[in-house]
Parts: C-alpha cells; sequence; structure tokens
C-alpha cells in the first residue's frame, strides 16, 4: 500500500506539553489503493483529522474524527451502494499494559488500548478505523431478496416450513382439540 505523506508520527520526536494535530486527506490514487486493499468499490472522499496528545508521562492518546464516503457493491443486487461514515476515533498507546496470566479471562470493555509504538502512522489508523465502520452488508434501496428453490429433477424442492421441525404440531393440536369436542 502506498505511504501517505506525513502520516507516520514518531512519538519521541513530538511536543510533550500540547497535543499535536495532524489532517490526512488522501489523493484519488491513495484512496484507490485503500478502497482495492478493503475490496470496496471505491471511496469519493476520505478525510482524518485530529490530534495526538501527551497522557501522563509515557502514554499517547489519538482523538480524531474520520469522515469517508465509500462504494459498495449491494450485497443483494450487486449494485453500487454509497454510504456517508462519520466516526469519533479514540486510540490510547500505553507503555504499560497489564499481562494476563491466566486460561481463560474475560476481555476488558476498552478496546482502544494499544501498546505503546516507537512511530505511529496514523494512516494505517484510519485505514483500520475504516474497515470497521464499512457497513457488513451493504444493501440498495430496492433491493429484496427473492426465494429460490433447487433440487434434483423428479424431487419436490424443500420450502421453509418444511425445515421448521415443529411447524406442523399447531395444526396436530388443532385437529386433536377439534375430535376432544
Amino acid at each position: 500500500m502506498t505511504q501517505l505523506p506525513q502520516s507516520r508520527m514518531r512519538l519521541a520526536d513530538l511536543p510533550t506539553n500540547r497535543p499535536s494535530q495532524f489532517t490526512l486527506a488522501p489523493n484519488a490514487a491513495a484512496r484507490k489503493a485503500i478502497a482495492q486493499h478493503l475490496a470496496i468499490v471505491g471511496i469519493k472522499k476520505l478525510t482524518f483529522q485530529g490530534s495526538l496528545a501527551p497522557l501522563g508521562k509515557s502514554d499517547w492518546a489519538l482523538s480524531a474524527k474520520l469522515g469517508a464516503t465509500v462504494v459498495q457493491d449491494c450485497v443483494v443486487t450487486l449494485a453500487p451502494v454509497t454510504t456517508r461514515i462519520d466516526e469519533p476515533i479514540i486510540r490510547t498507546y500505553m507503555a504499560e499494559i497489564p499481562e494476563i496470566d491466566a486460561a481463560e479471562v474475560e476481555m476488558a470493555l476498552d478496546e482502544a488500548i494499544d501498546p505503546l509504538p516507537d512511530s505511529l502512522d496514523v494512516a494505517l489508523v484510519m485505514i483500520e478505523a475504516l474497515s470497521l465502520a464499512l457497513p457488513p452488508y451493504p444493501r440498495a434501496e430496492d433491493a429484496a431478496l427473492g426465494s429460490a428453490a433447487f433440487s434434483a429433477p423428479g424431487v419436490a424442492p424443500m420450502t421453509d416450513d418444511d425445515a421448521k421441525p415443529f411447524a406442523g404440531l399447531g395444526s396436530l393440536r388443532e385437529s386433536l382439540e377439534k375430535k376432544d369436542e
């Protein structure tokens, strides 16, 4: 993947008394490469703007806003579906993350904590955030999922009702109630 200009920030070189601002607005070629990497049709607009601020003596906090207009294939018709994404992005980079030594542990609720790197490529953070924000099943407004039944020649196709093992019990109960009356 093409590296975006000015996207790598070496944390040791950043001021520790104030946040360092960044803005990424990839050009058309970079957006095309990112779209190919994410296996989507295209990215019309993409911006990632925020700051990287010191947090205590050795930790850092990234706070940003991701804005994108993406085009994906509809899961039903394969027609292009355009989606607008506006997401706040929060990441915390910690020098010391406590290790848990247990066979089975419950995961912490804060999945935005990462180990502290020597340098941070905010373009990679942008791409990761975009991939997580993409709709998993984009669907065109007029897309309708019809039904299809397939079977071997001479065999009746199985229906949804046939797949429900207790579907016939309701009618059996009704017939038994009528019989008792």
